[in-house]
């Protein structure tokens, strides 16, 4: 059984970099835990434990511990001990599967935690966050809740989801001095939940008040619920009980179909009825937020069962794109690294079902993970710590400017080393250059690959050096055959063991030359719509229905478009250009010599978007001739 209570002793997480080459790993150019294709783990290129999501403006945020290696004094990894935790740890997706780094939020301040940085001054941990978005005089304001080891929780609040954080109180939100908190034997792993009706409820607690007791193994009567203030910073009145058979720890808390979803971790201790099988993810229902709560089951199993590795269970359940889903810890990552877990945690996603009775079906663990929601665009800067899967990088700090809040750049590059992201989309028309941000006092070379490592060569792009690691200059190249879906891998190649450069963004630009399609190779729709061979191969659109259309992927909104076209009689017609359901504007054929009419500067959506030429003119004769359309 792995109990969460130890004395605090913190290795920073610059150690961890300098210490893993001593950690037995695969080959560099071998991913280590999360493979190719796989959305399991979340990332494998650092650690974090007890994740908690939030969804927000089309992302799905993970806050977790800061789980590190702890050392012996040769060398060796410890068991975990827990002392590494005085961060959280935060990543972020769009689809679920490229995972972009924000860093670790330097909570703890207590004894220079934190080498002096740790925000909240009076803490010397944070374990387990949970974190939660409410409006507050009309501004979205975040607010992180995370334990002080199992003394009391505190909150940090934020404008965005990453940050800057600051302390709001100066102390903990909750004690257990704070009433309705007595008895509880470890005060900490929060859950929050903002109802719909804008108030908060912080859930907490855990621990067995007496192991050799059966009656309190079965009934340990230590999770709480309490109601918060307008502000989410303070409490309202008293906690009240959760009675959680066999409670261990892991508050969570969800609402599906108006109903209150308790759910926490099984205990290990003694024997139990087979209802509430140890080290599992019991749940329990309820019509109030704040119970009572009534046991029903449990529906995810011990990490163990799924990867062969076990220790303490650790989930939360959220809602993405109308989907359900459960962000677990398991010890994949560390046993794929050193060959055991040794109490070292790294997320998962996997889908959750509630079944047409309101019960939850058994989760499925698994490597496979998430299938990916949407492309990626390579036309929009990326950020290099945005990966789907990595070979040998790390992650790091930068001094590199136009970022996200506390930026990143990938570093510890060497040769044969990679990083990846997963289907992106150059559209019909290709990428033209790629270019990346680099800072490098050895340089180098990227390999731009298609769909593996190995995958077709379509660039390569030479770095050379900057003079410094933290001096940044952007460098160019251009590619060839990189269009439709693909998976990206940037290879990295060198001489020397040492770094060859760090990297903080890349993007491609696409080919500008145009494109053209021909009428006749659109889909047409429309009561006479039809392909002809005169005055051109092209179409005829007739009276208001008919139209010509076809999908294509634009990675910028401004283009000029040209139509050459003409009418089937002296008389004008008219043709309008919808891009994505929205007509952008209008082209005018007058008689039955083919002209080419040009709109100039056009914004429109970006993305794949559905392009529809349709006469919106009726003659009572065949309106318009269509030859083709291009965009420049």
């Amino acid at each position: 059984m792995i109990k969460k209570f130890f004395s605090v002793f913190l290795l920073a997480f610059t150690l961890l970099l300098s210490c893993l080459p001593m950690v037995p790993v695969h080959a560099a150019n071998n991913a280590i835990a999360k493979l190719p294709g796989n959305s399991n783990p979340l990332m494998d290129h650092k650690l974090g434990a007890d994740p908690y999501a939030l969804v927000y403006d089309g992302r799905v945020y993970i806050y977790m511990s800061s789980d590190t290696y702890v050392y012996n004094n040769d060398g060796s990894i410890k068991d975990n001990d827990f002392s590494g935790l005085d961060r959280i740890q935060v990543i972020s997706s769009a689809d679920m599967v490229n995972w972009t780094d924000h860093g670790a939020i330097p909570v703890a301040g207590a004894n220079n935690k934190n080498n002096g940085r740790g925000i909240a001054k009076w803490a010397g941990n944070s374990w387990a966050p949970a974190i939660a978005q409410k409006k507050i005089n009309g501004k979205d304001k975040f607010f992180l809740y995370f334990a002080n080891g199992g003394a009391g929780i505190g909150v940090l609040t934020a404008d965005t989801p990453i940050g800057p954080w600051t302390d709001p109180l100066g102390r903990a939100l909750v004690t257990h001095n704070t009433p309705g908190m007595a008895g509880v034997t470890w005060l900490f792993d929060p859950a929050v939940l903002v109802d719909d009706n804008g108030t908060g409820y912080l859930y907490s607690g855990g621990g067995i008040p007496n192991e050799s007791d059966p009656a309190s193994i079965a009934n340990p009567k230590t999770a709480r619920v309490i109601k918060l203030g307008a502000d989410m910073t303070s409490v309202i009145g008293s906690a009240t009980t959760i009675d959680a058979p066999y409670l261990f720890e892991d508050s969570g808390l969800h609402k599906y179909n108006g109903k209150y979803y308790y759910s926490y971790c099984i205990n290990f201790a003694g024997t139990h009825p087979p209802q509430y099988p140890a080290g599992e993810i019991g749940y329990m229902v309820s019509d109030s937020p704040m119970g009572p709560f009534t046991y029903k089951g449990h529906f995810l199993k011990n990490p163990y069962t799924f990867f062969g590795v076990g220790g303490n269970n650790h989930h939360a359940v959220f809602n993405f794109k109308n989907e359900w889903y459960v962000v677990y810890h398991a010890q994949t990552v560390s046993k794929a690294q050193i060959g055991a877990g040794k109490g070292y945690r790294s997320p998962h996603i996997n889908k959750l079902t509630h079944n047409g009775d309101g019960s939850i079906a058994e989760v499925q663990g698994n490597m496979t993970g998430i299938a990916q929601f949407s492309n990626l665009n390579p036309y929009t800067r990326v950020e290099a710590e945005t990966m789907a899967w990595q070979a040998g990088v790390t992650t790091e700090p930068t001094q590199a400017s136009g970022g996200p809040i506390s930026n990143l750049n990938v570093t510890s590059v060497h040769n044969g080393d990679w990083i990846a992201v997963g289907n992106a989309d150059f559209g019909s028309g290709g990428a033209k250059t790629f270019k990346a941000n680099i800072a490098s006092n050895v340089g180098g070379k990227i390999e731009i690959r298609l769909d593996s490592a190995t995958g077709p060569l379509v660039g390569t792009l030479n770095v050379s050096s900057t003079g410094r690691t933290q001096t940044w200059k952007e460098v160019e190249t251009t590619v060839s055959n990189a269009t439709g879906v693909h998976k990206v891998f940037l290879v990295f190649t060198g001489t020397g063991t040492g770094n060859l450069f760090n990297i903080d963004y890349w993007q491609f630009t696409p080919n500008t030359t145009g494109t053209r399609v021909e009428a006749e190779d659109m889909t047409l729709g429309g009561t006479y719509a039809g392909k002809i061979s005169s005055p051109f191969n092209g179409v005829a659109l007739y009276a208001n229905d008919d139209y010509s259309a076809y999908t294509q992927y634009f990675a910028n909104s401004i283009h000029s478009i040209s139509v050459r076209g003409a009418s089937n009689n002296s008389s004008t017609a008219r043709v309008d250009l919808q891009i994505g359901g929205t007509t952008v504007g209008s082209f005018y054929f007058t008689g039955t010599t083919p002209t080419v009419q040009t709109l100039s500067n056009i914004t429109h959506v970006t993305g794949n978007q559905e392009v529809r030429l349709i006469v919106t003119t009726d003659n009572g004769t065949w309106d318009a001739y269509v030859d083709y359309l291009q965009f420049n």
